[in-house]
């Protein structure tokens, strides 16, 4: 507050006396001006917090001196005060970027209301945010302990980004400290938990929540029979916590009608999880019906080349064959810029899939790229790169354009992804799959306290690629290191993203209907 210097302007200041010695006896320094242009003097010559500005003084007015103040210093808040209630006044200060507009005569009350506000807003909603975390740290930790169902788990989720973006804009690091130790705790718990339940699920269990197979037939199809017309976008690799970042970027244009958590099937990888969405169907099944167009893990071939195909079968079976609908996988800017241009001759059709793959080459760019390790040094600072990506991005225009032609979407995606600290040894052959949260082969060697076992692929509606074959998923934020070269190896991928494991990051992902405004 000490260091809270405001600049009042205005033609009758010296009746407006009592106000200033009222805002200087709380402790704030006042500087006055009687017209524009020395206000415009005082401000290239002193830092000011705040500036009180009265719309009508002889010279230059209110809104000219406005305009010229956002020249000089864009960021300085500017308080219009007026005597006009008159909209068209109103609405070319608030355009002009003011911080607030007080109607005289205003009282001390609302002037130290509108300095708090201003000056202090930052610093008390980061001190009432922490508070409320402190206070509610406990229930949480005790609900995190007692979580036995999906739908337990999708509710602590939600809980754990709410405050992760809350304490966002915290400076304290004791309560983010505190929350990554909650995160991890609730993490540990939750790899028990999807080793007790998982194959339950796929038993068909009573409390199996949404799985990848089983996303379109619940919230695509329906909506479709209904004759909806709609987008269908699918962000590969895209966690809870990005969505809700990209989601207000949106808020202007579309109304989330609906937002729900399913779960990613194991592998929590794009050639499983986004086949088994496209295909309504599990791993094992989609190469036992189409061989052809399936590939493990050791093929060189592009795993997920026949999604088009997949979800043309999968329309079929659930007698929407008739539908006229698009899809495109977009991983390029040239070919998204193309998609772009020609978005408005797919307006009338039933249905428009778009894969935007941007995200995923994100989160293996940081692995590969030392300049994106350094922009995505954690959670915080890759969910801030994504919104940056997103906003300047052409899926941006896509969602527009959507929102201009009243095009409902359903936005999701096939997997998560976990900022990887801890390494666990595994020895195997050279065919053993490279991915560093789950592997797939024979003859392998690790600790089984540490992994998830699968020894017959079978109990997951996982493809056999051999007799012996058998999976190993690591959880938490865990990642497979080999004993050869193993501090070089540690070294190059600690605190990168990965994905194909068990953490609630890479399972728990969104899907959300939006409707435009």
């Amino acid at each position: 507050m000490e260091n809270t210097r405001i600049l009042w302007a205005d033609d009758e200041i010296d009746l407006l006396k009592p106000h200033i010695i009222f805002l200087e006896r709380k402790g704030y320094k006042i500087d006055t001006a009687t017209n524009g242009t020395d206000a415009l003097d005082m401000i290239q010559d002193t830092h000011y917090s705040l500036v009180f500005l009265d719309e009508n003084m002889p010279g230059l007015s209110g809104i000219d001196t406005l305009v010229r103040i956002k020249k000089i210093n864009r960021n300085i808040p500017v308080v219009m005060v007026t005597k006009s209630e008159e909209e068209r006044i109103m609405e070319e200060a608030i355009g002009s970027q003011i911080a607030d507009y007080l109607i005289k005569p205003v009282n001390p009350s609302q002037l130290l209301l509108s300095i708090k506000k201003i000056t202090e807003q930052k610093k008390l909603v980061n001190e009432k945010t922490a508070t409320d975390y402190q206070s509610e740290f406990r229930q949480l930790a005790m609900e995190i302990n007692m979580a036995s169902t999906f739908g337990d788990w999708s509710a602590i989720y939600r809980e754990l980004i709410r405050w992760d973006l809350s304490l966002d804009h915290v400076e304290n690091a004791t309560f983010r400290e505190l929350l990554d130790t909650q995160k991890k705790e609730a993490n540990a718990l939750f790899f028990k938990f999807i080793t007790k339940n998982y194959q339950h699920w796929l038993k068909g269990s009573d409390d199996a929540p949404t799985l990848s197979p089983q996303l379109f037939a619940r919230e695509l199809f329906p909506l479709l029979k209904e004759g909806r017309k709609l987008f269908a976008i699918v962000i590969d690799n895209l966690r809870y916590d990005q969505w809700k970042v990209i989601e207000s970027d949106l808020a202007s244009q579309f109304v989330t009608v609906s937002e729900k958590l399913y779960s990613s099937i194991l592998p929590t990888a794009t050639q499983y999880a986004r086949n088994s969405m496209f295909a309504g169907l599990m791993p094992s099944e989609i190469k036992r019906r189409y061989p052809d167009r399936w590939f493990d893990d050791g093929d060189e071939e592009t795993k997920n080349q026949f999604e088009e195909y997949f979800l043309g079968e999968n329309l079929k079976r659930y007698g929407l064959g008739n539908l006229k609908w698009n899809y495109a996988k977009i991983s390029q800017l040239a070919f998204a810029r193309k998609f772009v241009d020609n978005v408005k001759s797919l307006a009338d059709n039933d249905l428009n899939v778009v894969v935007y793959n941007f995200v995923d080459m994100l989160s293996h760019s940081k692995t590969e790229m030392e300049v994106i390790k350094e922009l995505a040094d954690n959670d915080k600072a890759y969910r801030s790169l994504t919104r940056t990506w997103f906003i300047h991005s052409p899926l941006y225009e896509i969602m527009r354009f959507c929102a201009e032609r009243r095009i409902p979407v359903l936005i999701t995606t096939d997997h998560g992804t976990i900022n990887v600290q801890n390494p666990i040894k595994i020895v195997g052959e050279r065919e053993l799959t490279t991915n560093l949260r789950y592997k797939a082969g024979r003859n392998m060697s690790y600790n089984p306290k540490e992994v998830l076992e699968v020894k017959n692929p079978e109990d997951f509606h996982l493809p056999r690629t051999g007799v012996n074959t058998h999976y190993v998923f690591a959880g938490e934020n865990d990642f497979f290191a080999y004993p050869n070269n193993y501090n070089h190896y540690v070294r190059y991928y600690r605190n990168t993203y990965q994905h194909g494991g068990i953490s609630l990051e890479e399972m728990v992902i969104p899907v959300a209907l939006l409707e435009p405004r």
